[in-house]
């Protein structure tokens, strides 16, 4: 069983800070880190192993530029066993589109995956949409929002789905497959000190956009394959509330809101 987790590298959001002038973040005022819901996917294909107690390799996969190899190397710290950096200025600029093409380009080259898992989304983008455009692309079987791995053999998997308009369904799919999970499918453990020393040794392999020859084009990755552009973004300005309360005084309550809709000449 080769079970495949795709991870982020993101900034820390609580200290990252953006550029005003030209409305992007700016990435290194934070260190970066593993993206927390990506975090949850990696233990989970970590407690798969762990429960299984078979042949289960898990591999962990991320794009970005070379600094992006200490992640993968946190991963094999946190139970990974091999992790795949794919890096090359050509890919810079990619939007969620051209990124899972991208990934999905060097899935079908290493091939032989059986189970593929990423987190519902980034907290640095919170698109929520490359793991989906990644199964579309691979032309596999996906779920979203999955909050338990229910049952997973050589042929399939079942998942359950967190509770969304008041229902939780209960999904299974053919293998190969892809699910993207929640939060709630796990708890992160730390690492331990003996694989921590053993992720500074280890081997990363490094996939190029020339090693993907064959398998995409260099007008499908970055900027040129990128439908969408980001052309700005702005940091909402907190806007004071002047809150009134009415506690059993219909009266007053439409008084106070006939009064608000006249002063802004709605009636």
């Amino acid at each position: 069983m080769n079970i495949l987790v795709l991870v982020k590298e993101v900034p820390d959001m609580e200290k990252v800070k953006f550029d005003q002038e030209k409305g992007v973040v700016d990435r290194s005022s934070a260190e970066a880190e593993i993206n927390p819901f990506d975090e949850n996917a990696l233990q989970a294909a970590v407690d798969q192993k762990e429960k299984e107690q078979k042949n289960v390799t898990v591999t962990v996969m991320t794009m970005g530029p070379q600094r992006a190899e200490k992640t993968l190397r946190d991963a094999y710290a946190r139970g990974a066993d091999k992790g795949v950096l794919l890096t090359d200025r050509k890919f810079g600029g990619s939007d969620t589109c051209a990124t899972a093409k991208t990934l999905a380009a060097a899935i079908r080259k290493i091939g032989n995956f059986d189970l593929i898992l990423c987190g519902e989304k980034s907290v640095d983008g919170d698109t929520a949409q490359v793991g989906a455009e990644v199964a579309e692309f691979l032309d596999i079987p996906h779920a979203y929002y999955v909050e338990e791995i229910r049952n997973l053999d050589h042929d399939s998997v079942q998942v359950t789905i967190e509770n969304i308009g008041g229902d939780r369904q209960v999904r299974t799919m053919k293998l190969p497959a892809l699910i993207g999970v929640t939060k709630n499918i796990s708890r992160p453990k730390l690492p331990t000190v003996n694989r921590k020393l053993e992720s500074l040794t280890i081997q990363v392999e490094t996939i190029t956009l020339q090693d993907l020859n064959g398998f995409m084009s260099e007008e499908e990755c970055g900027f040129k394959g990128s439908p969408t552009k980001v052309s700005k973004i702005e940091i909402p300005k907190e806007v004071k509330k002047n809150n009134q309360v009415f506690r059993e005084d219909f009266t007053a309550f439409l008084q106070s809101v006939t009064d608000v809709l006249t002063e802004k000449g709605i009636v």
